[in-house]
């Protein structure tokens, strides 16, 4: 057993394990109607939660200006409040919200939106410089993102931001941002069920670091749905959109999923750790560049995926065993 402890991050070190805070945004919605959060969540307790992350030596928090509509970000900075220089704050940018009625409304990749929100993300953390800033277009013009990343640029020069990423599953887009001085990461969507081979193969060739959203598979990894239960409404999950596979209009996982969840089940849990701190190992096994940052609601959620950083990463073994059954081998 082989522990966790930090990651880099271009030049800042940041332990191992993050935590994404989309959840602790709360309610939002498109303008179709169509929920964007995780459902109704308890702003103290997401104070707590992100205290005691602190507190276990988590210093990575990931975020965006438009979880809950502007929500998240301000929950986060009430939480870091004093302590904000032990912590890495990474946010996002290029989504446009109304706040009071918690609606997306659409994106906007120009110069000047990117300034706007960049000012506006800072006064909600209540802090004076963002660690990492990420643009949250995955799909956005190449093109037209070079000029955002040279803008990027400038703010960093500024002070205004330390460094930069492009949170996309593209490779192609990904090498874009690449290209400038101060991109250090790509944020990407990587976990046991949904492998990301040319993106850390990327990460790896270009010394960047692989954030990984979705690391439990929307909670398909944390075996919460093991019993066939679905999520509540207001929950993104219960009527997922397309880009959001594992789940069926109602919520309902799928079973082919929780099928391949079981078959990989009795690997993950080896040694006496928890499903989900499982898939946190097979992460760090997978790369040596991964920083995974799982979702939280509650204090419990956060003690749970800390404890993952005792048990370090899988073995070589066991990361082999669990390619063979999922039938990942390119043998």
């Amino acid at each position: 057993m082989t522990t966790m402890t930090a990651r880099e991050l271009g030049g800042i070190t940041v332990s191992a394990l993050g935590l994404g805070c989309w959840a602790v945004g709360g309610e939002w919605w498109d303008t179709a109607g169509q929920p964007l959060g995780w459902g109704k969540v308890d702003d103290e307790e997401s104070v707590r939660a992100v205290r005691r992350a602190l507190d276990l030596g988590i210093t990575f928090f990931d975020t965006a200006d438009a979880y809950g509509a502007g929500h998240s970000e301000r929950v986060l900075g009430k939480a870091l409040g004093k302590r904000r220089d032990e912590a890495v704050i990474a946010t996002k940018w290029g989504n446009v919200f109304d706040e009071e009625t918690r609606t997306l409304i659409g994106g906007d990749d120009s110069p000047a939106y990117q300034r706007q929100a960049l000012t506006a993300s800072l006064r909600r953390l209540g802090t004076d410089r963002i660690d990492l800033y990420q643009l949250h277009l995955s799909d956005a013009d190449p093109e037209r993102a070079a000029r955002l990343r040279e803008q990027c640029e400038e703010f960093i020069r500024e002070g205004l931001i330390r460094s930069y990423a492009w949170s996309t599953d593209d490779p192609v887009r990904a090498r874009v941002f690449a290209q400038g001085e101060g991109c250090v990461a790509v944020q990407h969507r990587c976990n046991v069920l949904q492998d990301a081979p040319e993106l850390l193969a990327l990460c790896e060739e270009l010394e960047l670091a692989s954030v990984n959203r979705s690391p439990l598979a929307m909670g398909l990894l944390t075996g919460k749905y093991a019993d066939g239960s679905a999520p509540g409404a207001g929950d993104i999950r219960s009527a997922p959109p397309e880009w959001l596979p594992g789940f069926s209009q109602g919520g309902a996982p799928d079973k082919a999923w929780l099928e391949r969840v079981d078959a990989v089940r009795e690997i993950l849990t080896g040694g006496g750790r928890t499903l989900a701190q499982g898939a946190l190992g097979w992460l760090w096994a997978r790369s040596p560049r991964t920083i995974p940052i799982p979702g939280f609601r509650t204090v419990a959620q956060v003690e749970q995926n800390a404890g993952a950083l005792a048990y370090g990463p899988l073995t070589g073994e066991q990361l082999r065993e669990v390619e063979e059954i999922l039938a990942r081998t390119k043998d």
